[in-house]
């Protein structure tokens, strides 16, 4: 796909704000028909600028407001420890976000529970499945910003 131009990314500002937007409505906000609407979020989807669509929980609702942050430190930095590591946590529904980190922490792990309980069951699950340095566990207090959507300004024409 060639670069975006300006309708590629209002179509994507408006997917990423409500992506249940029926496709009339989003001809209509960027100024284009149906059909060639339809047509380039085929080709965004296509290309993978589109990976899927998803309904946002509401988290407290699910009993699941609690968000925890583990930070994880290893002596071990070897292919094979990682990728028992990357095993480890795969299958934890709990763990929505995985990082290999640069500076003083190696991994950073975002997840949500219900409670301190539910966190303590998490961490015996997770150090159960692999031998772990140093964790240091630490749990928001207030969520002040949480979005799903990414800054479109990058992808503009001209940069």
């Amino acid at each position: 796909m060639a670069k975006l131009d300006s309708f590629d990314l209002r179509i994507l500002a408006l997917l990423q704000a409500d992506a249940s937007l029926p496709l009339a409505d989003i001809a209509e906000a960027v100024g284009l028909s149906s059909t060639p609407c339809w047509r380039r979020i085929q080709k965004l989807e296509a290309a993978g600028y589109i990976r899927r669509r998803v309904a946002l929980l509401d988290r407290d609702k699910l009993s699941a407001g609690v968000t925890v942050f583990i930070a994880v430190k290893t002596s071990r930095h070897s292919m094979e420890w990682l990728e028992r590591f990357h095993t480890a946590v795969h299958d934890l529904p709990e763990i929505v976000d995985f990082y290999r980190m640069s500076g003083e922490i190696d991994y950073l792990l975002k997840a949500y529970v219900s409670d301190i309980a539910a966190y303590d069951a998490l961490y015996k699950k997770l150090i159960s499945r692999i031998d772990l340095s140093d964790v240091t566990s630490m749990f928001a207090m207030e969520e002040l910003k949480s979005t799903t959507a990414i800054p479109l300004g990058f992808a503009a024409e001209g940069r």
